[in-house]
């Protein structure tokens, strides 16, 4: 299908110079979000998906509908994950409009199914344009270990799984070096 002809931009939002990819569009419609969700799926190398907020959310969670897929790990902002004591994990990231953080729980990690000594993950994105989320939270994320039923295991993240990317942002060439990227869309930002 022709994902990339549903999409619509706004210039200088939310600041001058950034052209922002607006994906709602993609589901406003029932029969091509169905299509869409399948081929994300498909691009998927683990049962195990983490999503940020809240438009990862959108795609990821629907995902759970296929056999393959059996957990979500939700990315969230400041002050909107309840947490336990040494639960929470805090990443600082630089977004393309500046600095940020993102939380996660080891928990959510924890719920994951192993493949051997390994939970292994695909990191989802709506928008692939600097990498700095991506890269930023990949990384806390292989350096942790989780318990569970009372043994450790090793977090990698497989691959990086993109709605939209933005191919003449640097996004790719960043994260590139830290696991294969997939994107479903490719557009550019001129």
């Amino acid at each position: 299908m022709d994902y990339k002809s549903y999409l619509k931009y706004y210039p200088n939002f939310p600041k001058k110079g950034v052209n922002f990819v607006d994906i709602i569009p993609l589901i406003q419609d029932k029969e091509l979000f169905r299509h869409l969700v399948d081929d994300l799926i498909d691009l998927c190398d683990t049962p195990n998906i983490a999503a940020p907020e809240a438009r990862g959310f959108l795609f990821a969670t629907p995902m759970l509908y296929a056999q393959k897929v059996e957990n979500v790990i939700t990315l969230r902002k400041k002050g909107k994950l309840p947490f336990a004591e040494g639960d929470l994990v805090q990443v600082e990231i630089m977004k393309e409009y500046g600095p940020d953080h993102i939380y996660f729980r080891r928990s959510d990690i924890a719920a994951s199914k192993p493949s051997g000594d390994t939970i292994e993950l695909t990191f989802f994105d709506d928008i692939l344009a600097t990498g700095g989320t991506s890269s930023g939270v990949v990384n806390a994320m292989n350096a942790l270990k989780v318990n569970i039923d009372g043994k450790e295991y090793k977090v990698k993240v497989k691959d990086f799984v993109f709605l939209v990317e933005i191919d003449d942002l640097p996004g790719r060439k960043r994260l590139e070096g830290i696991a294969p990227v997939k994107s479903l869309i490719h557009v550019t930002e001129g």
